[in-house]
């Protein structure tokens, strides 16, 4: 069935006023968790960290992430995003910022701490948000292109975060990698005080939508909710015992074990295949991966949007990640590790979209809140996991290759896992498709 011209114009408003702004959001987010793995090599010959040091502090982020993950979405079920979100990004601005302050162990695991327990509830904030803005049918490429922030982080900041290393160092005094957190925590705190100036909190509160436009948004979401709670009935506490939400939680760890343990070292891993390099070109290979997979990622939110499948779109994204992975451990050359990188984050970023949207078919309200957080808290454990492994490891066996074949192996195992979910393809689902064309 052809969309109509109301809905046509409603989306495209709804896309261009809410995504990019969120997508530069996200990028702050995600830079500000990561750009640890740039300041490395730096960071722990100063400090005298050991790699395992290293992973337990990159990854110890993810334990303040859970704990405070889903007390921190149901506040912005409650408060409305415009005012959680701008407190989220604030905050963790100046924890970023105080990164720069460490000199030990302890320091270091407290404020990476302290950075996780801040950003709590950002990532599946943003993605209950989207689902009281966006049909389902619109789902999966939507999150595609707002995940794309989060590896345009990655293309920008790494180029960004070598030249902060490598031209900052000894600028008045402090090292490049202290530079590195303070010039890169500014963004956060902008765009935390203006989410608070413009972010609507909900669709009824967008200047911008004509009453027209404003009721055939409302009509639909509705009828999508109703459906939802027709065919699932879930409760908060149901939807946070159901087998299905609990499995997701195993399959996105498995997602995030693999993603930010390659996320943290990928620098590293690069610098050791190109061990000439300087630090800015380091920062310029390193973000050719990122930049590929960006096509990828919107590519295959598309796909799957337009095939209205979700489950299979992710286990052969996570087959191509653990692929790539695996191919890095082999000794190879270093253009064919490089391209076993880019397999790897092309895979790894493709399989967030299909599953978020298959992961928010099947709960609403108050109940999608809880379990969206349940799922990214539990599945972002894989954060502190991956990390601490590839650094222990790192340090027991004097190389990466045990580590990245355990990724992979993990990766493999979530792409099977999710096929035995059971597919609930909802009256939601099929009421959107006869009303859209993907």
């Amino acid at each position: 069935m052809q969309v109509s011209d109301i809905e046509r114009r409603t989306m495209t408003k709804v896309t261009w006023r809410l995504i990019p702004f969120l997508c530069a959001c996200f990028m702050a987010a995600f830079l500000d968790r990561v750009n640890v793995g740039f300041a490395k090599v730096q960071m722990i010959a100063d400090l005298h960290f050991s790699n395992a040091i290293y992973g337990l502090g990159a990854g110890i982020f993810f334990i303040g992430y859970f704990l405070f993950e889903v007390p921190s979405n149901l506040i912005l079920a409650r408060v409305g995003a415009r005012i959680w979100i701008a407190r989220i990004m604030v905050v963790w601005g100046i924890i970023s910022f105080c990164m720069m302050f460490v000199s030990n162990a302890r320091h270091f695991y407290a404020l990476r701490f302290l950075l996780g327990a801040a950003e709590a509830g950002f990532f599946p904030g943003i993605i209950l948000y989207l689902t009281y803005w966006f049909p389902n049918v619109y789902r999966s490429r939507t999150i595609a292109v707002f995940m794309t922030s989060a590896v345009m982080a990655s293309v920008i900041g790494s180029p960004v975060s070598g030249w902060l290393l490598q031209a900052m160092d000894q600028a008045l005094g402090l090292r490049g990698w202290k530079w590195l957190f303070i010039v890169e925590a500014v963004p956060s705190l902008v765009l935390g005080i203006t989410v608070f100036l413009i972010l609507p909190k909900t669709p009824r509160d967008a200047k911008w939508l004509s009453p027209e436009e404003l009721d055939w948004h409302e009509t639909r979401m509705q009828a999508e909710r109703k459906e939802i709670d027709a065919a699932h009935g879930l409760t908060l506490f149901r939807a946070l015992t159901d087998p299905r939400v609990l499995t997701l939680c195993a399959v996105y760890l498995s997602c995030c074990m693999g993603g930010y343990g390659l996320d943290f070292f990928q620098p590293t891993l690069v610098h050791e295949a190109f061990p000439k390099a300087s630090t800015l070109a380091v920062g310029f290979i390193n973000a050719i991966p990122q930049s590929l997979a960006l096509f990828a990622m919107v590519f295959y939110g598309r796909s799957s949007d337009r095939h209205r499948e979700r489950r299979f779109h992710f286990a052969t994204a996570m087959w191509c990640a653990g692929g790539g992975l695996l191919i890095a451990s082999l000794p190879v050359s270093p253009w064919l590790a490089l391209l076993a990188l880019t397999l790897a984050v092309s895979g790894r970023w493709s399989s967030i979209a299909p599953f978020w949207g298959f992961a928010t078919t099947f709960v609403s309200g108050t109940a999608a809140a809880g379990a969206i957080a349940l799922i990214n808290s539990v599945g972002n454990l894989g954060g502190f996991a991956g990390p601490y492994l590839m650094g222990w490891l790192k340090d027991v066996s004097g190389d990466y290759r045990i580590g990245l074949r355990l990724l992979a192996g993990i990766m493999f195992a979530g792409g099977f896992v999710v096929l035995t979910v059971r597919s609930q393809r909802s009256r939601v689902l099929a009421s959107s498709a006869a009303e859209a064309k993907a």
